[in-house]
């Protein structure tokens, strides 16, 4: 699996070096000068600053000794050479006596020298594997027909040895990334020149190297040090931020970060273009963008992120076409390329919408939130008629009730959350008044948020269907329906996404003479979201009632997967009364229900033979390199991508979604336990003389 970094691929490049070719050998391919990055002096004054605030005002707070020196260290040399293929091990244990326990120092100075000292020597090794991979591409002729496997998860690998074990590394990799083009439908001589073209490319690449991209690489080692949610913008970057927050630029419709040399979708925005297509989805890798329907596609592989965004943005009601590397086929390829329309994200489009699903002879109505939204700018001037995911959802609760149906779930798979006002909000609806959540801050202090509207808008029985990419504002609502027990939490562990964050802009102190380079901004985690219970929703998430597993591969999606993530805590349980709608003894009775119900339901089963199928695919840390095995597993990946994965508001796309099937039927199993308890209180109560 690779690094998670918010940036970009510059991350892997890097290193000036007061290490000398003694230290390494003389085995380094001849090549042209290196152009030696040296920070700026606003990379300097910036780096003050980031020390100061992630010191005094992040959550967490550390130590600054050797150990955080290792910790930083460590982190850098596996965002920039997280598949193992740049350094061989001797070099890394040079870097690490040269500069494991000197970056500690240098940080509460706030310099950044290491971090270039190591970027620089990153970069001299990366422009000497891809002038080799150029080369092989040109000349080599493989054999796709012996037994052979490359490892696709060299997370836990040593480093290569020497230069030998990492050539035979990168030929490895080569084949690998030959039989990816080859199933994406490119022929033997159309595979050799995209290859090449690819990795002269990304030669030219690392040979414009700026000092930016080696501050951007070392100070997201250091801010994702103190947890993953902490990062540094350049001005650039920030600016890029502000559009997606406010989404007012024409394209996609979807937010980016960088893994490795990838460029990832991290969250596709409700109401935009990705989403509405459903073409695109969180975890995603993008190669390749071409203009239009006609222009060739060009290969964005270790790209700046900045410049993969300005080749996808564009004027609305042009198409962009994406090659990307699906999350669904577990990062094992085939490419495929879709295409989007660009436009604006339409508030409309993302609101909170509703179905009814027929089960046993009840009506379960469904509300989808794809996103906890809230017009701001209308709230404020108090229009009347402004966006809010409460309000819409106030809206389809009466709509329902009207039609009288029998029970109600609220799903929020792939929901990663928003607005915290509205959350609560929501919650708000089911429940007569209360707490709702909990926020605790670095020094202990407490703020508890509550409902303090008494009306119920709906209080007969109710489900939340969850995945893993369901975050943040969704888990404090579907935890809060929990804690109440005025619901049944269905789906498998949502995201544990529990951190508060703020953007603070570095500045110096004010001067009337020299008007210098912005310093950029940082974004802090200052304080953690707490369930009403007491348990934070960091780390752990929030666990269902009833598990029911997606196709998302939950072990590499999710807060637990990053090393510095905030652990799970707990404060004091707030005052709350449960409003006991659903019963620990309720939830065993569907638990059992819904095992004897799925176990008659043929697709379910079929659904969960082939969830069994790619998990043991995606579990596999080697991917075969014979050709006849390669195509047989991309295949069969191919084949479960298409059953299962459903079209955006397709009118088949309700029948075979079978985990919303499911929940309805649990639903209609809790209407009928309600139903009876109903019967059972009428027969009990002593008739009147």
């Amino acid at each position: 699996m690779f690094r998670k970094s918010l940036l970009l691929f510059t991350v892997t490049c890097g290193f000036s070096s007061p290490l000398s070719a003694g230290i390494f050998g003389t085995a380094s391919a001849a090549g042209p000068s290196i152009n030696v990055l040296k920070p700026t002096e606003a990379q300097e004054d910036a780096g003050k600053y980031i020390s100061q605030y992630l010191l005094q005002n992040h959550y967490r707070k550390v130590a600054v000794n050797d150990s955080l020196s290792l910790q930083i260290f460590n982190r850098y040399i596996d965002n920039l050479d997280g598949s193992k293929s740049y350094f061989v091990a001797s070099e890394v244990a040079s870097l690490r006596r040269i500069y494991g326990t000197r970056i500690d120092d240098e940080f509460l100075a706030g310099k950044p020298t290491a971090g270039f000292g190591i970027y620089n020597f990153f970069l001299k090794r990366a422009k000497e594997k891809m002038r080799f991979m150029k080369t092989a591409a040109d000349t080599t002729h493989f054999n796709f027909s012996v037994p052979e496997n490359f490892d696709l998860d060299r997370k836990a690998d040593p480093w290569p040895a020497d230069r030998r074990q990492l050539t035979a590394l990168w030929k490895q990799e080569l084949k690998y990334q030959w039989l990816n083009l080859k199933y994406s439908g490119e022929t033997n001589t159309t595979v050799r020149a995209a290859l090449s073209k690819s990795f002269a490319s990304r030669l030219n690449l690392l040979n414009r190297q700026k000092p930016d991209d080696a501050f951007q690489a070392y100070m997201n080692a250091v801010t994702t040090s103190f947890d993953p949610h902490t990062s540094y913008f350049s001005q650039d970057e920030y600016a890029n931020f502000q559009i997606d927050m406010s989404r007012s630029l024409e394209g996609i419709g979807a937010k980016l970060q960088t893994e490795s040399e990838y460029t990832v979708i991290n969250e596709v925005i409700p109401g935009g273009p990705a989403f509405r297509s459903n073409l695109l989805k969180k975890g995603d890798k993008i190669i390749g963008v071409g203009q239009g329907r006609a222009y060739d596609i060009v290969d964005v592989t270790a790209w700046r992120i900045n410049d993969v965004v300005k080749l996808i943005r564009g004027k609305k009601g042009t198409v962009v076409r994406l090659k990307i590397l699906p999350a669904s086929q577990g990062g094992r390829g085939p490419a495929k390329i879709i295409a989007l329309v660009r436009d604006k994200v339409d508030l409309e489009e993302q609101a909170a919408r509703k179905r009814i699903i027929h089960q046993n002879g009840q009506k379960i109505g469904v509300i989808t939130i794809p996103s906890f939204y809230l017009d701001f700018e209308g709230q404020q001037q108090n229009t009347g008629n402004y966006n809010s995911t409460s309000r819409d959802v106030s809206r389809i609760l009466n709509e329902l009730n009207s039609e009288r149906v029998d029970g109600i779930v609220i799903d929020l798979r792939d929901d990663g959350g928003g607005s915290l006002e509205e959350a609560v909000n929501v919650t708000g609806l089911f429940i007569p008044t209360g707490p709702v959540v909990q926020i605790s801050n670095s020094t202990g202090g407490k703020m508890v948020l509550r409902d303090e509207d008494r009306r119920v808008l709906y209080n007969g029985p109710l489900a939340v269907l969850v995945n893993r990419y369901s975050a943040s504002a969704s888990e404090i609502f579907a935890a809060a329906i929990q804690d109440y027990g005025r619901g049944v939490v269905i789906g498998e562990r949502t995201f544990g996404k529990g951190t508060v964050q703020s953007i603070i802009k570095l500045a110096r102190p004010f001067s009337f003479f020299i008007k210098k380079p912005e310093l950029g901004q940082i974004k802090l985690t200052i304080a953690k979201f707490y369930r009403i219970s007491g348990g934070s929703t960091q780390h752990r998430g929030v666990v269902p009632d009833i598990f029911m597993p997606s196709m998302i591969d939950t072990a590499t999606i999710g807060e637990d997967t990053y090393s510095s993530s905030l652990p799970w805590s707990t404060v004091s349980r707030s005052f709350y009364r449960s409003t006991a709608e659903i019963t620990p003894e309720e939830i065993g009775v569907l638990r059992q229900k819904e095992l004897e119900r799925s176990s008659r339901n043929t697709l379910y089963q079929s659904y969960l033979q082939d969830l069994r199928t790619l998990n043991q695919i995606q579990k596999k840390k080697v991917v075969s390199l014979q050709d006849s095995a390669f195509k047989s597993e991309i295949e069969t990946i191919k084949k479960i991508e298409k059953q299962w994965v459903l079209d955006q508001d397709s009118t088949k796309g309700v029948s075979r979604d079978v985990l919303l099937n499911e929940s309805a039927g649990i639903v209609s199993d809790l209407a009928d336990l309600k139903i009876k308890q109903r019967q059972t209180v009428i027969r009990t109560i002593p008739a009147l003389n």
